[in-house]
């Protein structure tokens, strides 16, 4: 019996290596590694405030507040986060395999990446933003902004769409122009996709996967 099994392992062996080696995988692995101080900092608060509850501690309502407050943002941003991790992850990725001299700024990547995970997953409250979707519900959504994001920006570096300075302008200053394009097409690419579920379910992108699931 034990032989059958291993021969059934080894004959997905090949099945398992083409997905440990899929890049896409291999961000969300990496993004969820990179913003993993986060999460271990935040568990610290939520045992301290949770705990002792099963055992009829209760804190004062104002240490109780702060902890759950450090804990909302941490935890409670890490769709947020992850978003940006793992567009700097893909993006690493996929600079490896890109023409010399086409490099795709992971910098860039994660401010267009954190911008197009709000727009699917917060909505505007008195005040600010919601946060109800910008912990682990919104984790869906962070990693299509992330994917989005990050082929938009290789799409615009390899077909050259860009704004190109002259030799004279500072390095910061170009590449900055260099990223408009991408930057803009991206974040147009996320209002499109809010703009289709807000008029069709009445919610956002993030909301909206979390019901169906």
């Amino acid at each position: 019996m034990m032989d059958g099994i291993i021969k059934q392992i080894e004959k997905a062996k090949p099945f398992f290596e083409k997905i440990s080696r899929n890049i896409y995988l291999g961000a969300v692995r990496d993004g969820f590694l990179t913003a993993m101080p986060a999460i271990l900092f935040s568990s610290v608060f939520i045992l301290i405030a949770a705990v002792p509850e099963i055992f009829n501690f209760y804190w004062p309502e104002a240490m109780s507040t702060w902890l759950w407050t450090v804990y909302d943002y941490s935890m409670g941003v890490v769709g947020l986060l992850v978003s940006a991790t793992t567009a700097r992850a893909l993006a690493e990725s996929m600079n490896r395999k890109m023409p010399k001299n086409k490099i795709i700024n992971p910098t860039s990547v994660m401010l267009a990446t954190i911008v197009s995970f709000l727009f699917l997953s917060t909505t505007k409250i008195d005040g600010g933003l919601s946060m109800a979707y910008m912990g682990t519900k919104g984790l869906l959504a962070s990693f299509l902004s992330a994917f989005i994001t990050v082929n938009v920006y290789k799409f615009c570096v390899l077909k050259d769409i860009t704004i190109n300075l002259p030799k004279e302008v500072p390095g910061t200053i170009s590449q900055t122009f260099r990223d408009l394009f991408p930057f803009s097409f991206s974040i147009l690419c996320a209002v499109i996709i809010d703009l289709i579920f807000r008029n069709a379910f009445g919610m956002v992108f993030a909301e909206a996967i979390i019901t169906v699931l």
